[in-house]
């Protein structure tokens, strides 16, 4: 149990062999990545252990208790529910059970049935065990962290867009945590804060994860093992993705010698045999002619993308400022995307736009290009530079011609050097006569690209570029990119992409546009730096103000402590009064009530004499004399009050 196992795999379809003896493991707590060209085999190799394909030869071994998630590239699904009611399906087993432990709890309400007890304890077990109590909370945490919202919960699933259903279906996967997860391009349709958000569950995840993925970014952060598919075999490699590259080309390296040296050995071996074939060492000859036969040639590793043996159309010089947006803004009717943002693009810039989806990054780059206009500000496009535009729909294609010919009648080239061109975008022998018509998505994009790179534009604005290519596809645009002389920005998910290709970094969120001059690491520093300096004055200030509560207690609780210990003497006082009052006889006590009755008869009069006087015009209009009376009358008042409390304290004893 826990353990996936495939020895010996291969799979055709038809003459065209997909994979050979393929053989692997995958244990509980490994984080495979799965990676390799399209076309290589990887989504037909994962559904063969899903059972979802057949496949030729070989065996799979799966543990029957063993559960698997799975999640693929394109959801399709038949809901007709609300996005809450579609998330708590994956729990279903579970409400189950709950219903079945509340109709049991209502049974023992009126019994004490020892049986009925012992399995309702079972059940409680095994409802804890499984997420009872806490789905309802596993779903919100999940839901948000792909970027769904508090309204989407009540929403519709039909409703709902290809993109928002495949986070769906990769939400419900996750939400169960089965043993072992098999996701396919599970970073797509996501922006760069929900992949974080699942880069982070994937890293805790304890059961096994089989990835495939073009985000190399994404395979470095959680994988722990890389499957490579090339040349129709497997390949595995311990450690994450950037690991699996430096052992990669190691080996490509010590391949690379081995060959040149074996065809070294060839040719020595060849030219001895032409030249002794017929003479006096001709059984010498025939002896070396076996030995070649015998020998297991080494295989030429593949080429990678190269474009230090050429240089593409030197753009044009132009102008320091390529770019200026002064106090651009744009908004929907329902939906403000930005305000007073200003933007500079200076002459050798490599920009990437990043920010969470629906923030208005196309709609930047689409400002940038003047297919969309601002209501306010200017755009100012620099002297001499000339613009060119990667959109994802490829409208530049002709899908009639062939992938040569495109180049061929565009650029004035001949073959030899349409071919190069092709060659470094990946595009090989036979290939560039295919209908452009017939190409991949990725496929079209990667012409596309070159095409761009081909018009002399000295300024490249690229919409998501890497959508739809492979890794080495990938690759070949990034060398490309960082030999071009000219500049460019570019919106991208692709993190590896951006760290690669971008010296300076715009996040636009939030209706802002806020500018890093790094690539993305050195962006993603800056806000994990910013992140923990807010954290730290967070709690500073909750230092502070744990620290000013606990003084204010401190200080109320003496204040009340002292006001304790004041009403207490006061209290005492009135008490020793009331003993003196008590223990006098009624003579003295009647001869003081008497007293304290002429002293407040007196006062009484002196304040109505103080009134009158203070109502006088003469003393009014003397400041000096107003204030002396106002403060013997506020003499005689409190001494009229503490006459008073003697009487209450005569009379009350």
């Amino acid at each position: 149990m826990g353990t996936i196992k495939a020895a010996g795999l291969s799979k055709a379809f038809g003459i065209d062999e997909l994979f050979n003896d393929v053989s692997f493991e995958i244990r509980r707590g490994e984080r495979v990545g799965f990676v390799g060209a399209n076309g290589a085999g990887k989504s037909t190799l994962m559904k063969c252990l899903l059972g979802k394909e057949e496949y030729d030869g070989g065996t799979i071994s799966i543990d029957p208790a063993d559960t698997i998630g799975y999640v693929e590239q394109q959801a399709d699904m038949e809901v007709k529910g609300t996005l809450y009611e579609e998330l708590k399906s994956a729990f279903a087993d579970v409400m189950a059970l709950g219903a079945t432990k509340e109709a049991l709890e209502a049974e023992l309400a009126n019994t004490h049935d020892e049986e009925k007890l012992a399995q309702y304890g079972r059940i409680v077990e095994r409802f804890e065990h499984m997420g009872g109590y806490a789905f309802e909370s596993s779903i919100r945490r999940t839901a948000f962290g792909l970027g769904f919202t508090e309204a989407d919960f009540d929403r519709r699933v039909e409703h709902f867009s290809g993109g928002q259903r495949t986070r769906v279906c990769l939400a419900k996967a996750l939400l169960r945590q089965p043993d072992f997860l098999f996701l396919d391009e599970p970073t797509n349709h996501l922006d760069i804060e929900m992949i974080e958000w699942l880069e982070g569950f994937l890293q805790s995840y304890s059961g096994g994860v089989l990835i495939i993925s073009h985000d190399r970014f994404f395979l470095d952060k959680v994988t722990n093992r890389i499957f490579e598919m090339e040349n129709k075999g497997l390949t595995a490699y311990e450690g994450n993705y950037s690991y699996y590259m430096k052992v990669k080309e190691q080996r490509r390296a010590a391949q690379l010698t081995a060959y040149e040296k074996q065809q070294e050995y060839i040719k020595k071996t060849e030219d001895y045999i032409r030249k002794y074939k017929a003479g006096i060492k001709s059984k010498q000859a025939r002896g070396r002619q076996s030995q070649l036969n015998r020998l297991e040639r080494i295989v030429k590793p593949a080429e990678t993308a190269a474009f230090n043996y050429f240089a593409f159309n030197a753009p044009a010089e132009c102008a320091q400022r390529v770019a200026e947006l002064e106090d651009i803004s744009y908004k929907f009717p329902d939906k403000t995307l930005f305000e007073h943002v200003n933007v500079l693009i200076r002459k050798g810039d490599g920009v990437a736009v990043v920010g969470p989806n629906g923030a208005g990054k196309t709609t930047l780059l689409r400002l940038l290009v003047g297919e969309l206009e601002s209501p306010t500000g200017r755009l100012k496009i620099g002297s001499r530079v000339k613009l060119g535009y990667f959109s994802q729909q490829h409208e530049g294609l002709h899908m009639e011609r062939t992938v040569l010919d495109e180049i061929l009648y565009e650029y004035g080239l001949d073959e030899e050097q349409a071919r190069r061109y092709l060659g470094a975008f990946l595009f090989r022998g036979d290939e560039v006569f295919r209908l452009i018509g017939d190409l991949s998505g990725g496929e079209q994009s990667r012409l596309a690209f070159l095409k761009l790179m081909m018009t002399g534009a000295n300024f490249l604005v690229l919409d998501e570029p890497t959508n739809h290519l492979d890794i080495p596809a990938k690759e070949a645009v990034e060398e490309a990119l960082s030999t071009f002389p000219g500049t460019y920005i570019t919106v991208s998910h692709d993190r590896y992409f951006l760290d690669k290709v971008a010296n300076c970094v715009l996040e636009l969120a939030d209706g802002k546009l806020t500018e890093y001059d790094g690539n993305y690491s050195y962006y993603r520093g800056k806000k994990e730096e910013e992140a923990r300096e807010a954290a730290e004055l967070a709690e500073e200030q909750a230092a502070k103000d744990r620290i000013a509560s606990e003084k204010a207690k401190a200080e109320a609780k003496a204040q009340a402590e002292a006001e304790r210990a004041k009403a207490k003497e006061q209290q005492a006082k009135v008490d020793a009064k009331k003993g003196a009052i008590q223990s006098m006889s009624d003579d003295k006590r009647a001869q003081m009530i008497h007293r304290a009755e002429a002293q407040i008869a007196t006062i009484e009069m002196d304040l109505k004499n103080l009134e009158l006087t203070m109502n006088s015009p003469q003393i009014q209009a003397d400041p000096e004399q107003s204030m002396e009376i106002a403060q013997e009358y506020e003499a005689k008042t409190k001494e009229l009050d503490e006459w008073y409390e003697k009487w209450e304290q005569l009379t009350e004893a």
